[in-house]
Parts: structure tokens; C-alpha cells; sequence
């Protein structure tokens, strides 16, 4: 009993002594599961919160930019062949498919009408959809017939109103990836901040509102944000096949609403390429970038009814270069530095020469030269050789082909965004050259990799991507003021991913040795915030001032032009003129046209040079036979042209004709020896 009674004693004395324990056991795991409980709280509302802002921002750039352009304009008070004429030059000409659309007895007779086009080039039946970008239009048009707005919404303000609203999802697109980028989403405020009040140098939209890239950056900052996301470590399968769908869908509208898409994604590839070299990124996820960047175009050129140019681009040459050079040095990234470089020198070597070969082989079997003036351009501009090509000339003299001017980084300093970039971008460019290097080594040795270990973390792979990037497309942009709308906003995301990531300011404050992680923390939210009071304080009168400015479209010569042509010429009358003027007369008026801005043929580019006759030291004789050859039965002659005093002597659209027919220019100035004076 005794032995008995001990050991119920016992039990009970040990149960006794283990019970605390329990209970403390129990309060850890339900401490444990408060705190886990209140961490995914909190992410809900942070995400939830930061996703509000994200909208908000969004439509406020949208409803901003709207508002400008009606200020600028007084859009909903002017005639509508005045609104017609606001969309200058090449945007005229594709809101006037849109038109065509809208205007056709029905959508399949609409679409014959572009199909077989004999209105956009005399004397000739073109197809539209397989020459220009303009399945927007289409698709749009459909949307407005479809939808029961005809009585509240014209046509004209549901195409604006669908471009405006393309930039809230542009600012959303900015703002995600550098949310991503950083982990916070004030980081994407105060990217999207920075977009708005450097409004001049990111976007254009408020005055050219259908251009092919405003169509197209949207889709663009989509795609980069959809990259980010899939560069990211640990990712379930499941997310990892949605990001590449949405990679995939982004890409392909992209391709499908700019004509240069294939320049804009070369860097794209180049940029994979560079990072995949030096080990940066994962090399199945980089297959797949290129595998969706062949696949998207490739779709896009079975919509363009096998747009030529399209498939002798140089990015598919590249892409299946690469896999086709991957597949030969299959040991590429194994070995001691100097075999790496030497087998890496040997890739590059391999893909340059792959690539080229490719491309040429494909143009000559393909009869391929719509892109020609292009490199004709690129070569004279880099000063591989002058040229007497009128094409490339015409490119030269653009000051949007020029080079970035200066005052750009002197209005991007206002908002301290071009400094922040600066310094990020130098951090950033240090630590992937201090990891490219490790990369190439291959070290294992531990003192190596504990001084390595801080510049690793500030280098994920989404922020390696980030920054090959932007650097490569600020190389286009110093290079090509046109191109800067693709960097400046960039810029903006990657501008405020530096300033509030962790990474970067834990390898400064580690770098002059005051590092703690609340001094991280509290720097990283200080920072960025005394920077957007800064940005609010400094620009918001006069983003206020801006929205009161009040203006008004004005310009009745060429007004009074449309309405002589629309009363006095018959439906079938063919006019000639500057590529410029005629876009609207085709908009305007209906009537067909001789030529028009939309370059990217070498039949047009001749046609184009044939018609500027008119402006050139050519016998009156001559002029008629190139004007009646093309069907003309109207010439369209500017004083802007005549008279110009827009640019200098060589570069006057006189000059570029004279040269190219080896006649001397007008006016005083040298002329090469080889020139001859004209009779006429």
C-alpha cells in the first residue's frame, strides 16, 4: 500500500512540478500564435492599405493628365474638326482607323476597309493591320459599337478617356515594382510622386495622345513588374506559372501596340543576357524570358498577316542565338576565373556571330529591307561614315533623335530624383561588379565570402535585373531624346526603391560603421518621407497653378484648309504634301493620300522622297510626272516648309533634298566640293 500510495504521491507530486511547465509551454505557443496571428494582420492591411494608395494614385495621374489636356485645349468646347487637327503628324493617322471603324456600316465591313486600304497610298492596295500597329483601334472601335454609350460617351472621348486611363494603370504598374523591390509600399508612393511632378520628362500622353508608346508603356511597366516578381527566390510553382502567364499576356500587348517593340525588347534580351553570363540570375527563368519574348512576337506577326519585319527583328536572331550557343557550351559557368572569362569572351563571341548570321539569312530569304534606314541612321549617328541618305538625314535633323539635352537632368534635380538615382545607381553598380567578380572566381573561401555577404544581399536577383535595365535604356536615352520616356520612369522606381530598401541602407550604415537594425529601420522610413513633404511642399502650388492655366486650341489656317477640301474636292481626290500635314487631311477630310508618317516601308521612304520633289531644285516638268505617276491631283504647299527657319542650313528639308540629289544647298554656307549647282 504504501509502495502504492508513493507512487500515486509520486504521480500526483510529478504532475505537480510538470504543470508550470505545461502552462508555460502554453502561453509561448499561444504567444507564438498571437504574434504569427498579428504579422498576417498587419501584412493584410499593409498590402490592403498600400494597394488603396496604388489605385488612388493611379486615377489621380489619369484624371491629371485629362484635365491638362482639356486646360490646354478646351477640348469639350472646340468644333470637332478642330480636335481632329489636335492629334498632329502620325496621330492623326491612327485615329483616323479608329474613325474608320466607328464610321463603317458594320465591323466586318470596317474591317475590309483596312484589310484593303487604297486610301492611305495612292495607286496602291495596302493592309493595314499587317503594316501598322493599330489593332488597338480595332479593338476599341468594337468596344464602343458593342456598348450601350453612344448616347452619353462620342466616340472621340471614349478613345482619349481609354488612353488617360492606360496611365493609372501605367503609375499602378511603377508603383508595384518598386514595392516589390523594396518591401514597402511607401516606396511606390513615392515613385509614383516623383512620375507626376516630373511630368515633362515621363510622359507625353496630354499632347500626344495616340502614339504607339502610350499605348505601349503601359503594357511595358507591366511586364517589367511581372518580371520582378518572377525573379524573385522561393516561389511556388503555382505563382511562378502565373507570373510567366502574366509576363507572357504583358509582353504580348506590348509587341502588338508599338512597332518598335523589338528594339525596346533587344535590350530587354541584353540585359538577361549580361546577368545570365555572370551567374546574377537563374538560368531556367532567363530561358523562359527569352522563350516568351520569341513566342510574343511571333504571335503578334500571325496578327500582322507575317509582318516581315517583324520576323527579320533582330531580338528573335538574338533569343535563338542564345539557346542555340547555351545548347554548344553546355560548361560554361564551371571552372576558375580566367577558364570563365575566357569561355565567356568565347559565348559572347559565339552569340554575336550567331546572331547576325541568323538575321542576314532570314532578310534574304525574306527580301528584307523595311528596316534599313533605321541602321542607316544608327550607323551615321555613331559616326561610322556621313551619308547623302535622305532617310537618315531626316532622322538626324529631328531634335527628338538627338541627344538627351542637359537641361533634362537639371529639372529631374528639382525633385532630388536624378540625385537619388545617381546614388543608388553607383551602390548598386559597385556591389554587381563586386558579385559578377565573386561569381566568375568562384571562391569558397569563408573570409571571401563573409566580406561578400552584405553586397549578395543587396543584390536579389530582381534588383540585378532592375538595374541592368536601367542602365542600358539610359544608354538609349543619352543617346536619343525620344527614348527617354522609357528611362525617366524607370528612373522613378528605381530612384525610390534605393532610398527605401533595407539592403542598401544596411550596406551604408554597415560600410561607416553604425549600423543597428532599428537605425536601419528608422532611416529607411524617415528618408523617403521627408522626401515626399519635400516634393509636396515644392511642387504642389504649382502643379495647382498649372491646373488653373487655361488655354485654347487655335489654329484656323489649317482649319479653314480641312473645310476647303471637305467642300471643293471630290471623295476621290489624291493630295500630296508633307507626310505631317497630309495624316490630318486623311483624318479630317477622308480624302486618300500620296504618303504618310508611318515609315517602316521602303516603298513609302522612296514615295515619300519622290513627292518632297516639290520642295527641291527639280525642272516643273519633272515635279508633274513624280506627282501624276503617284495619281495626284492636289499638292499641299507649307510656308513652314518653303521658309523654314525651324533648322539650321544643312538640316532644312531643302537642304536634305538638294544633298541627296547632289544639287548645292541655298544661302551662304560651305557645300561639299562634289555638289553641283542645279538649273532650276
Amino acid at each position: 500500500m504504501t509502495t502504492v500510495r508513493q507512487r500515486r504521491v509520486g504521480k500526483g507530486t510529478e504532475a505537480a512540478e510538470d504543470q508550470p511547465s505545461e502552462e508555460k509551454n502554453l502561453k509561448l505557443d499561444g504567444k507564438i500564435l498571437s504574434v504569427h496571428t498579428g504579422g498576417k494582420l498587419w501584412n493584410i492591411f499593409s498590402i490592403t492599405v498600400g494597394g488603396i494608395i496604388a489605385v488612388c494614385l493611379g486615377l489621380l495621374t489619369s484624371v491629371y493628365v485629362a484635365t491638362l489636356h482639356e486646360n490646354d485645349l478646351w477640348f469639350s468646347n472646340i468644333k470637332e474638326v478642330e480636335r481632329e487637327i489636335s492629334f498632329r503628324t502620325e496621330c492623326g493617322l491612327y485615329y483616323s482607323y479608329y474613325k474608320h471603324m466607328i464610321q463603317a456600316a458594320s465591323i466586318q465591313q470596317g474591317l475590309h476597309g483596312l484589310v484593303y486600304d487604297n486610301k492611305t497610298e495612292s495607286v496602291r492596295t495596302i493592309n493595314i493591320l499587317e503594316r501598322m500597329n493599330v489593332y488597338q483601334e480595332v479593338f476599341l472601335s468594337i468596344l464602343y459599337r458593342i456598348l450601350p454609350i453612344q448616347q452619353y460617351l462620342e466616340p472621340i472621348y471614349f478613345y482619349i478617356y481609354t488612353l488617360f486611363g492606360l496611365q493609372a494603370v501605367y503609375v499602378i504598374a511603377l508603383y508595384v515594382t518598386s514595392w516589390l523591390l523594396s518591401g514597402t509600399w511607401l516606396s511606390g508612393l513615392l515613385a509614383a510622386c516623383w512620375y507626376i511632378t516630373n511630368r515633362i520628362d515621363t510622359t507625353r500622353v496630354e499632347f500626344t495622345i495616340p502614339l504607339r508608346e502610350n499605348w505601349a508603356l503601359p503594357f511595358f511597366a507591366l511586364q517589367i513588374a511581372a518580371i520582378t516578381y518572377l525573379l524573385r527566390t522561393h516561389l511556388q510553382p503555382v505563382q511562378e506559372r502565373l507570373t510567366l502567364m502574366a509576363t507572357f499576356i504583358a509582353t504580348f500587348l506590348f509587341s502588338l501596340t508599338w512597332q518598335f517593340n523589338q528594339f525596346m525588347m533587344l535590350i530587354q534580351a541584353l540585359a538577361l543576357f549580361i546577368l545570365d553570363c555572370f551567374d546574377i540570375l537563374p538560368t531556367a527563368k532567363v530561358t523562359w524570358l527569352y522563350v516568351i519574348q520569341i513566342s510574343g512576337l511571333l504571335l503578334v506577326c500571325v496578327l500582322q498577316f507575317f509582318n516581315s519585319m517583324i520576323l527579320g527583328s533582330l531580338l528573335i536572331s538574338f533569343d535563338v542565338s542564345v539557346l542555340i550557343a547555351r545548347t554548344i557550351q553546355k560548361n560554361l559557368k564551371k571552372g576558375g576565373l580566367l577558364s570563365r572569362l575566357g569561355k565567356l569572351i568565347l559565348h559572347v563571341l559565339l552569340v554575336l556571330c550567331l546572331t547576325l548570321l541568323i538575321n542576314k539569312f532570314i532578310k534574304k530569304i525574306l527580301h528584307l529591307e523595311s528596316d534599313e534606314h533605321i541602321f542607316k541612321f544608327l550607323k551615321a549617328k555613331f559616326g561610322f561614315g556621313a551619308t547623302r541618305d535622305f532617310d537618315a538625314n531626316l532622322y538626324l535633323c529631328e531634335e527628338a533623335f538627338g541627344l538627351l539635352p542637359l537641361n533634362t537632368f537639371s529639372r529631374l534635380s528639382d525633385t532630388l530624383l536624378f540625385y537619388v538615382y545617381m546614388f543608388v545607381l553607383f551602390l548598386m553598380t559597385a556591389t554587381a561588379v563586386i558579385v559578377a567578380f565573386r561569381n566568375l572566381s568562384g571562391s569558397n573561401q569563408v573570409q571571401f565570402m563573409e566580406k561578400m555577404e552584405e553586397c549578395t544581399i543587396t543584390l536579389k536577383p530582381d534588383a540585378a535585373y532592375n538595374l541592368i535595365h536601367t542602365v542600358l535604356f539610359g544608354c538609349l536615352a543619352l543617346s536619343t531624346m525620344r527614348m527617354k520616356y522609357l528611362w525617366t520612369s524607370h528612373m522613378c522606381v528605381f530612384a525610390s526603391f534605393g532610398l527605401c530598401s533595407t539592403e542598401v541602407w544596411k550596406l551604408i550604415l554597415k560600410g561607416i560603421h553604425i549600423y543597428t537594425s532599428q537605425r536601419t529601420h528608422v532611416i529607411k522610413y524617415s528618408i523617403p518621407i521627408i522626401t515626399l513633404l519635400y516634393i509636396s511642399y515644392k511642387f504642389w502650388p504649382g502643379i495647382m497653378d498649372e491646373l488653373s492655366e487655361l488655354r485654347e486650341f487655335y489654329d484656323p489656317d489649317t482649319v479653314e484648309l480641312m473645310n476647303w477640301i471637305k467642300s471643293n474636292t471630290p471623295n476621290t481626290a489624291v493630295f500630296a504634301g508633307s507626310m505631317q500635314l497630309l495624316a490630318g487631311v486623311k483624318l479630317c477630310t477622308g480624302r486618300t493620300l500620296t504618303n504618310h508618317p508611318h515609315y517602316e516601308d521602303k516603298n513609302l521612304r522612296e514615295r515619300t522622297k519622290q513627292i518632297y520633289q516639290i520642295y527641291a531644285k527639280r525642272s516643273p516638268e519633272d515635279v508633274y510626272r513624280i506627282l501624276r505617276s503617284f495619281g495626284t491631283d492636289y499638292v499641299i504647299l507649307e510656308d513652314s516648309i518653303c521658309y523654314e527657319r525651324r533648322h539650321s542650313r544643312g538640316c532644312r528639308l531643302r537642304d536634305l533634298l538638294d544633298i541627296a540629289n547632289g544639287h548645292i544647298m541655298d544661302g551662304l554656307g560651305e557645300n561639299e566640293p562634289d555638289l553641283k549647282p542645279s538649273f532650276f
